[in-house]
């Protein structure tokens, strides 16, 4: 798994123009099963991924915070939010709530989250394959096929199927 993780930059960046043009097709014209498929390739490619085994996305990308995240999680803490903000997020260039730093303050040495049961909405979508209106939010997938091996995986799948 390390070996395919310290490769997935480059694999995603040699593919990069094929999964444009096949998610810009995919945009003018879906097919109608479409939100179907990705949920079956989505349970079948995390019956055998574990992402304990890899949280690369962890270490190498923070979640946007929303106004709920932060209460929540703040609150677990027994924190006042500003607190929370305060010491664990920062405002990037879009004006949104991200961590102060990555690999993310929240992960364990051995890849579990210490905030798992309340972790931020991004977290708990992540990679997003399984989402509906997938084609909607192909940009953002192009991108998660550069940190996630299972949503590189999921890609490959998926181009296979619909061609």
């Amino acid at each position: 798994m390390e070996e395919f993780i310290a490769q997935l930059p480059k694999l995603a960046k040699d593919k990069q123009n094929e999964n444009k043009k096949f998610f810009t097709k995919l945009k003018k014209k879906a097919p109608k099963n479409l939100d179907y498929l990705m949920q079956e390739l989505h349970e079948k490619e995390f019956e055998r991924t574990d992402c304990l085994e890899c949280a690369n996305c962890c270490k190498t990308t923070g979640p946007l915070f929303t106004n709920a995240d932060v209460e929540r999680i703040s609150k677990h803490f027994r924190q006042k939010p500003q607190q929370f903000i305060d010491q664990y997020l920062r405002i990037d260039d879009e004006n949104d709530y991200v961590l102060q730093q990555v690999p993310c303050t929240f992960l364990g040495v051995d890849n579990y989250c210490s905030i798992y049961d309340v972790r931020p909405k991004a977290c708990r979508e992540f990679p997003h394959t399984d989402r509906k209106k997938f084609q909607q939010i192909s940009n953002l997938t192009i991108k998660n096929v550069a940190i996630c091996p299972a949503a590189y995986n999921i890609v490959e799948e998926m181009k296979k199927r619909i061609g």
